[in-house]
C-alpha cells in the first residue's frame, strides 16, 4: 500500500486497537485467474512465542478454502467504516477534492488450523463479541449440532510478516482548513467529524 508520510501510522498500540475495533477483514489470496477475497472476522493475537498472528476461519464450501492449502501468501485488509468524501470547497484556496479513510494491511504466511486450535480460536472470537450482549452466547454451551458446524469451516493462522497502516485524516491541511472540514462533516452528521476533532485535540495537547 502506498502511504504518504503524513498518513503513516507506526504505533503498534494504535494499530492493534484499530484492528480490534474494526473486527471484520478482507482475506485476499492468489486465485487461479485473479486474486480471490473473502470478508470474515479476523483476530490479531499472539502465539506462544509472543509473535503476532492473525486467526480466523471461512466456510469449507467457499472455493478460497481449498486454495488456502496451496497458496500460503496472504494479504488481510482492515478498513474502517468511518470514512467520507472531502470537498475542496471546504478549503481556503482551490484544490482537488479527496477522501478520508483509515486502513491497515497485513501481509503474512497462512497455515490451516484444526481440532482444538480451531475450537479455541472460534471460542475466543465468540467470547469477545458476546461479552456485551444481554444474553451472551457461549460456544461451549451451544447444542451439539451447532457445535458440529465447526466441521464445515476451515480455520487458519497467519504469521505476520509486514504491517502497513494509513490513517488519511487531512493531516496535510492547515489548521483553518482542518477545522473547516470538521465543521462541514459535523453538519452532515458523520462520525468522521468527531474522530477528526479528537485527533485535533490530541495534537494540541502534545
Amino acid at each position: 500500500m502506498w502511504i504518504p508520510e503524513k498518513y503513516k501510522i507506526t504505533d503498534n498500540k494504535i494499530i492493534e486497537n484499530f484492528i480490534a475495533s474494526v473486527g471484520l477483514a478482507t482475506l485476499i489470496t492468489k486465485g487461479s485467474d485473479f486474486p480471490i477475497a473473502t470478508h470474515t472476522p479476523i483476530e490479531l493475537e499472539y502465539d506462544e512465542n509472543e509473535n503476532k498472528v492473525l486467526r480466523g476461519h471461512i466456510a469449507k464450501a467457499n472455493p478460497q478454502s481449498e486454495i488456502l492449502k496451496n497458496n500460503p501468501n496472504a494479504l488481510v485488509i482492515f478498513q474502517s467504516p468511518i470514512q467520507h468524501y472531502i470537498s475542496s470547497s471546504w478549503y481556503e484556496k482551490e484544490n482537488a477534492p479527496t477522501w478520508n479513510y483509515m486502513s491497515v494491511h497485513i501481509y503474512g504466511k497462512l497455515s490451516i488450523i484444526k481440532g482444538d486450535d480451531l475450537w479455541n480460536s472460534v471460542d475466543r472470537l465468540t467470547k469477545r463479541h458476546e461479552k456485551n450482549s444481554k444474553c451472551p452466547v457461549s460456544l461451549n454451551t451451544l447444542p451439539k449440532n451447532i457445535q458440529g458446524m465447526l466441521k464445515s469451516v476451515t480455520g487458519f493462522e497467519i504469521t505476520v510478516d509486514k504491517i502497513e497502516a494509513s490513517f488519511k485524516l487531512s493531516q496535510n491541511r492547515n489548521q483553518k482548513d482542518y477545522q473547516n472540514i470538521i465543521n462541514e462533516l459535523s453538519e452532515i452528521n458523520t462520525p468522521l467529524s468527531k474522530l477528526m476533532s479528537k485527533t485535533l485535540n490530541q495534537n494540541k495537547n502534545v
